[in-house]
Protein backbone atom coordinates (compact mmCIF):
# COMPACT_ATOMS: atom_id res chain seq x y z
CA UNK A 1 0.00 0.00 0.00
CA UNK A 2 1.28 3.44 -0.91
CA UNK A 3 1.58 6.17 1.70
CA UNK A 4 0.65 9.75 0.85
CA UNK A 5 0.82 12.65 3.27
CA UNK A 6 -2.32 14.75 3.59
CA UNK A 7 -0.74 18.15 4.02
CA UNK A 8 0.21 21.39 2.29
CA UNK A 9 2.89 22.25 4.84
CA UNK A 10 6.37 22.11 3.30
CA UNK A 11 8.13 21.29 6.57
CA UNK A 12 5.78 18.38 7.29
CA UNK A 13 6.21 17.10 3.75
CA UNK A 14 10.01 17.35 4.01
CA UNK A 15 10.00 15.44 7.31
CA UNK A 16 7.78 12.70 5.90
CA UNK A 17 9.88 12.50 2.73
CA UNK A 18 13.07 12.12 4.78
CA UNK A 19 11.70 8.88 6.26
CA UNK A 20 11.99 7.16 2.90
CA UNK A 21 8.39 5.93 2.89
CA UNK A 22 6.50 8.75 1.17
CA UNK A 23 4.86 8.04 -2.20
CA UNK A 24 2.83 11.21 -2.77
CA UNK A 25 0.86 14.15 -1.38
CA UNK A 26 -2.79 15.14 -1.17
CA UNK A 27 -3.86 18.71 -0.57
CA UNK A 28 -7.18 20.53 -0.39
CA UNK A 29 -8.31 24.18 -0.19
CA UNK A 30 -8.46 24.08 3.62
CA UNK A 31 -4.88 22.78 3.95
CA UNK A 32 -3.56 25.30 1.43
CA UNK A 33 -5.38 28.18 3.13
CA UNK A 34 -3.60 27.36 6.41
CA UNK A 35 -0.23 28.04 4.81
CA UNK A 36 -0.91 31.76 4.16
CA UNK A 37 0.76 31.48 0.76
CA UNK A 38 -0.60 31.76 -2.75
CA UNK A 39 -1.97 28.27 -3.45
CA UNK A 40 -0.29 28.04 -6.85
CA UNK A 41 3.12 28.88 -5.42
CA UNK A 42 2.65 26.45 -2.54
CA UNK A 43 1.74 23.66 -4.94
CA UNK A 44 4.86 24.37 -7.00
CA UNK A 45 6.99 24.08 -3.85
CA UNK A 46 5.35 20.78 -2.94
CA UNK A 47 5.94 19.38 -6.42
CA UNK A 48 9.63 20.30 -6.18
CA UNK A 49 9.89 18.43 -2.89
CA UNK A 50 8.38 15.08 -3.89
CA UNK A 51 8.66 12.82 -6.92
CA UNK A 52 5.23 11.21 -6.61
CA UNK A 53 1.68 12.35 -7.35
CA UNK A 54 0.43 15.60 -5.84
CA UNK A 55 -3.34 16.08 -5.70
CA UNK A 56 -4.58 19.65 -6.17
CA UNK A 57 -8.28 20.31 -5.67
CA UNK A 58 -10.52 22.47 -7.82
CA UNK A 59 -13.02 24.83 -6.21
CA UNK A 60 -15.30 25.05 -9.26
CA UNK A 61 -18.60 23.17 -9.07
CA UNK A 62 -19.85 22.88 -12.65
CA UNK A 63 -18.18 20.65 -15.21
CA UNK A 64 -16.94 23.28 -17.65
CA UNK A 65 -15.37 25.38 -14.89
CA UNK A 66 -13.85 22.29 -13.25
CA UNK A 67 -12.16 21.43 -16.56
CA UNK A 68 -10.86 24.99 -17.03
CA UNK A 69 -9.44 25.11 -13.51
CA UNK A 70 -7.97 21.62 -13.88
CA UNK A 71 -6.18 22.56 -17.09
CA UNK A 72 -4.52 25.48 -15.31
CA UNK A 73 -3.49 23.40 -12.29
CA UNK A 74 -2.12 20.60 -14.46
CA UNK A 75 0.32 23.06 -16.03
CA UNK A 76 2.09 23.58 -12.69
CA UNK A 77 3.87 20.21 -12.78
CA UNK A 78 3.64 16.77 -14.34
CA UNK A 79 3.17 15.50 -10.75
CA UNK A 80 -0.19 17.23 -10.43
CA UNK A 81 -3.41 15.22 -10.35
CA UNK A 82 -6.74 16.98 -10.05
CA UNK A 83 -9.09 16.45 -7.11
CA UNK A 84 -12.66 16.65 -8.35
CA UNK A 85 -15.80 16.42 -6.19
CA UNK A 86 -17.80 13.18 -6.37
CA UNK A 87 -20.86 14.82 -7.93
CA UNK A 88 -22.75 14.62 -11.23
CA UNK A 89 -20.81 17.63 -12.52
CA UNK A 90 -17.64 15.99 -11.27
CA UNK A 91 -18.43 12.92 -13.36
CA UNK A 92 -18.84 15.02 -16.49
CA UNK A 93 -15.56 16.81 -15.85
CA UNK A 94 -13.75 13.55 -15.08
CA UNK A 95 -14.80 12.03 -18.39
CA UNK A 96 -13.40 15.04 -20.27
CA UNK A 97 -10.20 15.31 -18.22
CA UNK A 98 -9.54 11.59 -18.68
CA UNK A 99 -9.88 11.99 -22.45
CA UNK A 100 -7.25 14.75 -22.21
CA UNK A 101 -4.84 12.49 -20.31
CA UNK A 102 -5.17 14.36 -17.02
CA UNK A 103 -5.21 12.22 -13.87
CA UNK A 104 -8.10 12.75 -11.49
CA UNK A 105 -8.76 12.02 -7.83
CA UNK A 106 -12.49 11.94 -7.09
CA UNK A 107 -12.76 13.26 -3.56
CA UNK A 108 -15.42 13.39 -0.84
CA UNK A 109 -16.66 9.91 -1.67
CA UNK A 110 -19.06 8.49 0.90
CA UNK A 111 -20.81 5.62 -0.88
CA UNK A 112 -20.02 2.58 -2.99
CA UNK A 113 -22.35 3.84 -5.73
CA UNK A 114 -20.30 7.04 -6.01
CA UNK A 115 -17.10 4.98 -6.15
CA UNK A 116 -18.43 2.78 -8.95
CA UNK A 117 -19.65 5.68 -11.09
CA UNK A 118 -16.46 7.75 -10.75
CA UNK A 119 -14.48 4.69 -11.81
CA UNK A 120 -16.70 4.24 -14.87
CA UNK A 121 -16.10 7.91 -15.73
CA UNK A 122 -12.35 7.22 -15.78
CA UNK A 123 -11.12 8.45 -12.40
CA UNK A 124 -7.49 7.63 -11.65
CA UNK A 125 -8.19 7.60 -7.91
CA UNK A 126 -11.20 7.68 -5.60
CA UNK A 127 -10.93 9.09 -2.07
CA UNK A 128 -13.44 7.67 0.43
CA UNK A 129 -13.41 9.66 3.70
CA UNK A 130 -13.48 7.06 6.49
CA UNK A 131 -13.01 9.40 9.46
CA UNK A 132 -15.95 11.59 8.52
CA UNK A 133 -18.18 8.52 8.26
CA UNK A 134 -17.01 7.38 11.68
CA UNK A 135 -17.93 10.84 13.00
CA UNK A 136 -21.58 10.28 12.12
CA UNK A 137 -21.68 6.73 13.53
CA UNK A 138 -21.13 4.85 10.28
CA UNK A 139 -18.26 2.36 9.99
CA UNK A 140 -15.95 4.06 7.51
CA UNK A 141 -13.92 0.94 6.82
CA UNK A 142 -17.05 -0.92 5.69
CA UNK A 143 -17.09 1.46 2.72
CA UNK A 144 -13.50 0.56 1.85
CA UNK A 145 -14.41 -3.12 2.04
CA UNK A 146 -17.37 -2.60 -0.33
CA UNK A 147 -15.37 -0.56 -2.84
CA UNK A 148 -12.51 -3.07 -2.85
CA UNK A 149 -14.99 -5.91 -3.45
CA UNK A 150 -16.66 -4.11 -6.36
CA UNK A 151 -13.40 -2.99 -7.98
CA UNK A 152 -11.89 -6.46 -7.70
CA UNK A 153 -15.02 -8.15 -9.04
CA UNK A 154 -15.01 -6.01 -12.18
CA UNK A 155 -11.24 -5.59 -12.51
CA UNK A 156 -11.53 -1.81 -12.12
CA UNK A 157 -8.20 -0.01 -12.27
CA UNK A 158 -9.18 3.13 -10.31
CA UNK A 159 -7.00 3.25 -7.19
CA UNK A 160 -8.57 3.56 -3.75
CA UNK A 161 -7.08 6.31 -1.57
CA UNK A 162 -8.30 5.94 2.01
CA UNK A 163 -8.70 9.52 3.24
CA UNK A 164 -9.74 11.27 6.45
CA UNK A 165 -7.48 8.94 8.43
CA UNK A 166 -7.56 9.83 12.11
CA UNK A 167 -5.32 7.25 13.81
CA UNK A 168 -2.95 4.32 13.14
CA UNK A 169 -5.75 1.73 13.22
CA UNK A 170 -7.32 3.38 10.17
CA UNK A 171 -3.99 2.99 8.38
CA UNK A 172 -3.62 -0.69 9.28
CA UNK A 173 -7.24 -1.49 8.42
CA UNK A 174 -6.79 0.21 5.03
CA UNK A 175 -3.82 -2.05 4.32
CA UNK A 176 -5.67 -5.18 5.48
CA UNK A 177 -8.60 -4.40 3.20
CA UNK A 178 -6.38 -3.98 0.15
CA UNK A 179 -6.52 -0.21 -0.35
CA UNK A 180 -4.04 1.09 -2.91
CA UNK A 181 -3.13 4.23 -0.94
CA UNK A 182 -3.62 5.73 2.51
CA UNK A 183 -3.28 9.49 2.76
CA UNK A 184 -2.27 10.36 6.30
CA UNK A 185 -1.71 13.58 8.29
CA UNK A 186 1.86 14.01 9.53
CA UNK A 187 0.80 13.68 13.18
CA UNK A 188 -0.52 10.19 12.42
CA UNK A 189 2.53 9.25 10.33
CA UNK A 190 4.67 9.92 13.42
CA UNK A 191 2.49 7.57 15.49
CA UNK A 192 2.80 4.68 13.03
CA UNK A 193 6.27 3.76 14.32
CA UNK A 194 5.51 4.33 18.00
CA UNK A 195 4.99 1.41 20.38
CA UNK A 196 5.45 1.37 24.17
CA UNK A 197 7.15 -2.04 24.10
CA UNK A 198 9.74 -0.71 21.62
CA UNK A 199 10.50 2.18 24.00
CA UNK A 200 10.68 -0.16 27.00
CA UNK A 201 12.97 -2.55 25.13
CA UNK A 202 15.37 0.23 24.08
CA UNK A 203 15.45 1.60 27.63
CA UNK A 204 16.20 -1.86 29.07
CA UNK A 205 18.97 -2.60 26.55
CA UNK A 206 20.65 0.73 27.30
CA UNK A 207 20.39 0.20 31.06
CA UNK A 208 21.93 -3.29 30.73
CA UNK A 209 24.73 -1.92 28.56
CA UNK A 210 25.51 0.80 31.07
CA UNK A 211 25.67 -1.83 33.81
CA UNK A 212 28.13 -3.88 31.75
CA UNK A 213 30.22 -0.80 31.01
CA UNK A 214 30.37 0.07 34.73
CA UNK A 215 31.55 -3.44 35.65
CA UNK A 216 34.34 -3.32 33.06
CA UNK A 217 35.67 -0.11 34.58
Amino acid sequence: MKLFIDSANIEEIKKANSLGVLDGVTTNPTLLAKEKQKPVEQLKKICREVNGPVSAEVIALNASDIVKEALQLSKLSENIGIKVPSTVEGLKATKELTSLGIKTNLTLCFSASQALLVAKAGASYVSPFVGRLDDISFEGMDLIKDIRLIYTQYDIKTQIIVASIRHPLHFVDAAKLGADVATVPYAVIEKLMQHPLTDIGIKRFLEDWRTLDTKQK
